[in-house]
């Protein structure tokens, strides 16, 4: 599902409501909070697209971003 390109980790996620997108965004905000490390998302009805990397390391792709990825992905596993 992810995709790294130009020096970033990238997944798009599908919903079957707008509810349920905020609800998956509301279990990934409070994970990355914890892993101190946030995404760049957008979300548009129930569509919400991730791009993941590492401002610190020069916005390159790190074991933070992999590490924040397998968590979203265990999240995203609860709704589908």
């Amino acid at each position: 599902m992810w995709q790294e390109t130009d020096n970033k980790l990238k997944a798009d996620f599908t919903f079957v409501s707008f509810i349920e997108a905020f609800s998956f965004m509301t279990e990934v905000a409070f994970q990355a909070e914890k892993q101190g490390h946030h995404p760049h998302w957008t979300n548009v009805y129930n569509k919400i697209e991730i791009s993941l990397s590492t401002h610190d390391a020069g916005n390159v792709v790190t074991d933070k971003d992999r590490l924040l990825a397998k968590t979203i992905d265990r999240i995203y596993e609860r709704y589908s």
